[in-house]
């Protein structure tokens, strides 16, 4: 696994003044996203992330989301405050394809944190490291009755395509 990436942290701020910090996932941050997907993320909005309904997240899930290699496996946190205060605003992260130039990527945002800017932040800072890696294009599947993600890809430039096998989804595509 590669070093910690440092130099991925940044502190952001958001619409209405709040300070955030846009930063690489790690893999002590497991009981933090436990909480987030449990907490701070409705039923409905992890049905939307994860296309079924997810209860309590597995530790095997857990232990996904948060160990990863910072190269084929990406994935930041959108964090406010700080020590024990300290709360998941939304998480992007993509994973490389097996043909090594694409990635399909997921975002969830935080119930209480939705038209903050978190999206915007964390999906910028996804995509610049997906460019600076080399990959071609990102790519995800969102649910057709999901349109606030579906306006939310359309104006970061993703091109939105039927998936033929399956009515409920839609493939979206950047070129990067």
């Amino acid at each position: 696994m590669a070093d910690y990436p440092s130099g991925l942290v940044h502190e952001r701020t958001l619409f209405d003044g709040r300070k955030v910090l846009i930063r690489p996932i790690r893999a002590d941050d497991d009981l933090l996203e436990r909480d987030f997907l449990l907490s701070g993320v409705s039923g409905e909005s992890r049905y939307m992330r994860f296309h079924k309904w997810v209860g309590a997240p597995s530790d095997k899930l857990i232990h996904f989301l948060t160990d990863i290699d910072y190269d084929r496996h990406m994935a930041f946190l959108c964090v406010y405050g700080n020590g024990s205060g300290t709360e998941v605003a939304g998480e992007a992260r993509y994973v490389v394809n097996p043909d090594g130039k694409s990635c399909e990527f997921g975002v969830v945002i935080g119930d209480a944190w939705r038209k903050s800017g978190v999206a915007g932040l964390l999906m910028e800072a996804l995509i610049r490291v997906a460019q600076e890696r080399g990959l071609s294009s990102m790519e995800g599947l969102v649910l057709r009755n999901n349109p606030p993600m579906l306006r939310f890809a359309r104006a970061l430039g993703f091109e939105v395509a039927s998936v033929p096998q399956d009515p409920t989804t839609l493939r979206i595509v950047k070129a990067l």
